[in-house]
């Protein structure tokens, strides 16, 4: 018979045992952290997936002839004598950031090095078109840009200009 105030038989872990669990478990949380990272790295940009009206700035903030790099909205605004243009900052080749050279007076990717001009024309490189576009708005002297409608686009029109 056995009495109800036995104790339990302690589990001892001896210590090649908990270094082996604390190793194991460091590289379960590795590589949990690389899969993470990777996924979020690999993950492409939708179109239109970080959607949404973005706030360039005044009408007056931009002079002509400039291009200005709108963070928030991923994109280049592109004023010149005819009006505004929004170029998403991504190639169409594999989609990497473009970002824009100021010396050359060029959008340069550095991924496989397709060229762009000043309106998105591919100048150089493997990129089969244009740069994106995204729609304009000019409303009460403020410039506004639609980020959830990108615009592909075969050539560069000068319709495609929002006037100032």
């Amino acid at each position: 018979m056995q009495s109800l105030g036995t104790a339990k038989p302690k589990i001892s872990l001896g210590r090649r045992q908990f270094l082996g669990i604390a190793w194991i478990g460091s590289l379960a949380v590795l590589g949990a952290q690389t899969l993470v990272t990777l996924t979020r790295f690999l993950k492409p940009v939708s179109s239109g997936g970080f959607g949404g009206q973005v706030y360039a700035g005044k009408v007056d903030e931009f002079p002509v002839d400039s291009i200005n790099r709108i963070l928030s909205g991923r994109f280049y605004l592109v004023r010149n004598e005819t009006g505004f243009l929004a170029l998403w900052q991504r190639c169409t080749h594999l989609g990497c950031a473009v970002p824009y050279d100021e010396t050359a007076k060029q959008f340069h990717c550095p991924c496989h090095g397709s060229l762009f001009n000043d309106v998105g024309e591919v100048s150089g490189g493997p990129a089969p078109r244009p740069m994106d576009t995204f729609p304009v708005i000019i409303r009460d002297g403020e410039v506004w840009v639609d980020t959830s409608q990108p615009i592909e686009r075969t050539s560069y029109d000068p319709s495609q200009v929002t006037p100032a």
